[in-house]
C-alpha cells in the first residue's frame, strides 16, 4: 500500500529542489531563466501537487496545495502568472485530466501551467448563452478531421490565446444536450478569426470568435462524440469554483481595497459608512470560508453545484463592494487612469482605480454563468425544489425554433 505523503515529505521536497534551483536567480533572470525553472517545479511534481505523478503533481492531497504555493512564494520563486493564465488553470486542465487521453494530458498540461501557452473558452454564441446547450456552431466529421463553421462570443483572452477549449454541435437530429461534442481548437488555425469588443471600461478583454471552416483533428476530441454536454460541465463546476472560490487570506481580494480605503480616509467616515462596510466585511468573510469548504470537496472529488452558490455570492458581492468604495470616495472615486482602448493581458481588480473595479464588476453576474441561471441551478440542485417546466429537451435541436 502506497504512503500517504504529509506536509513534512511535500516540505522536504520542496527545499531539496530549492536547493538545485535558485529561485532568485531564475526570478531576477531572463524570460529563459523564469521558463526553465517552472518547467524544472513541473517535472519534479510540483506544480499541482494533488495532480497524477508525470503530470505536473505527486498525487498527494489537494490540501497541500497551498503549502506548495507558499513556500515558492516565500523563497521567491517566480510564479507562472496565473492572472493571464486563469482559464486554463481552472477550466482546461480540470477537465483534459479528467477526460482527455494520455496523449493529450502529456501533451497540453505542461506548457498550460508553465504559461507557454495560453488557454481561452469557446462556449457562449449570441443566441447561447444563458442556453448553452442550444449553440449552433456546427463541427462535421471529415475524414480524421471535423470542419467547424460558427461563431462564439464573450471570450476573454482569445487575442492572445494558443489553444481554446470549445463546445461544438456535431448532430442536430438528436435533443440539443445529445448532439454536442467537446474539442481543443488551435487559435492560430486558418479560419479562425478573433475580434475585439469593447466593454464599460474602455478596453477590449472579451472578444468574438468566427470559426469559417476551421479544422480540428480527431486526436483533440475530449470524450465520446455525443458526450460534449457531460464533459463541459466539468469544465462549467471548475470555472464557477475557480472565480468564485478562489484561495485567500481573510481581508483579501476587493473586501481589501474597501476596508484599506475606510481606514485611509478617515474624514470621510460616516455611521451609515460604517454600518455598511461592516456588513459587507462579514459577508465577505463568510463567502471566503464557504469557498474554502467548495474547495475542500473539490478536494475529495469533483466540483458539485455548491460552486454557483459560491460564485453568485463572488458576483452580488464585487458589485456591492465596488459601488459601496465609490460612495466612500465621493468625486475621486469617479477618476479613471485611462480611457484609452486596450486589450489587456490579464485582468487586475485590486491594481486598479475604483472606478475601474466599479465598471468592470457589472461583467460578474454574466461571466461564468449569469446570477439568474445559477439562481435556478441552487434552487433545483442544492435546494431541491421543482425544476422549471422545460419543453425542449426531448425535441430534436434542429427542429427548435430559434
Amino acid at each position: 500500500m502506497a504512503s500517504v505523503m504529509t506536509e513534512a515529505d511535500l516540505r522536504a521536497r520542496i527545499s531539496a529542489f530549492l536547493a538545485e534551483h535558485d529561485p532568485a536567480a531564475a526570478a531576477g533572470g531572463g524570460d529563459a531563466d523564469r521558463l526553465a525553472f517552472l518547467r524544472a517545479r513541473f517535472d519534479a511534481g510540483l506544480a499541482w501537487v494533488h495532480f497524477p505523478a508525470g503530470l505536473g503533481g505527486l498525487g498527494a492531497g489537494r490540501s497541500l496545495q497551498p503549502v506548495a504555493d507558499d513556500a515558492f512564494a516565500e523563497a521567491g520563486a517566480p510564479d507562472n502568472r496565473p492572472g493571464r493564465i486563469g482559464i486554463g488553470l481552472g477550466m482546461a486542465a480540470p477537465t483534459i485530466l479528467v477526460h482527455g487521453t494520455d496523449a493529450q494530458r502529456s501533451r497540453f498540461l505542461r506548457p498550460l501551467w508553465t504559461g507557454e501557452e495560453v488557454w481561452c473558452q469557446l462556449f457562449s454564441e449570441p443566441g447561447a448563452g444563458s442556453d448553452l446547450a442550444g449553440l449552433g456552431t456546427r463541427a462535421r466529421r471529415d475524414g480524421d478531421d471535423w470542419v467547424l463553421d460558427g461563431q462564439k462570443v464573450w471570450t476573454s483572452m482569445a487575442h492572445v490565446a494558443r489553444w481554446a477549449i470549445l463546445l461544438a454541435r456535431t448532430d442536430p437530429d438528436v435533443p440539443k444536450h445529445a448532439g454536442l461534442s467537446y474539442f481543443v481548437l488551435d487559435m492560430t488555425a486558418p479560419g479562425v478569426e478573433v475580434r475585439p469588443l469593447r466593454q464599460l471600461t474602455g478596453e477590449a478583454e472579451f472578444n468574438e470568435v468566427y470559426l469559417t471552416g476551421a479544422r480540428i483533428p480527431d486526436a483533440h476530441r475530449l470524450g465520446d462524440v455525443g458526450d460534449g454536454w457531460k464533459v463541459a460541465q466539468t469544465t462549467l463546476m471548475n470555472e464557477r469554483v475557480s472565480i468564485g472560490g478562489g484561495a485567500m487570506p481573510r481581508e483579501g481580494g476587493m473586501i481589501g481595497v474597501l476596508a484599506a480605503a475606510w481606514r485611509d480616509n478617515p474624514g470621510v467616515r460616516t455611521p451609515g459608512m460604517h454600518d455598511t462596510v461592516m456588513r459587507l466585511w462579514v459577508r465577505a468573510e463568510a463567502a471566503r470560508l464557504t469557498g474554502l469548504r467548495v474547495r475542500q470537496q473539490l478536494a475529495a472529488g469533483a466540483p458539485g453545484p455548491d460552486g454557483s452558490a459560491v460564485k453568485l455570492s463572488f458576483a452580488t458581492l464585487s458589485q456591492q463592494i465596488s459601488a459601496a468604495e465609490l460612495d466612500l470616495l465621493g468625486d475621486e472615486g469617479l477618476r479613471r487612469d485611462s480611457w484609452a482602448m486596450g486589450r489587456p493581458e490579464e485582468v487586475d481588480f485590486t491594481g486598479r482605480d475604483a472606478g475601474y473595479r466599479y465598471l468592470r464588476a457589472k461583467g460578474n453576474s454574466i461571466e461564468g454563468g449569469t446570477s439568474e441561471v445559477l439562481r435556478n441551478i441552487i434552487a433545483e440542485r442544492v435546494l431541491g425544489l421543482p425544476a422549471e417546466p422545460r419543453v425542449d429537451t426531448r425535441v430534436a435541436w434542429k427542429d427548435l425554433p430559434r
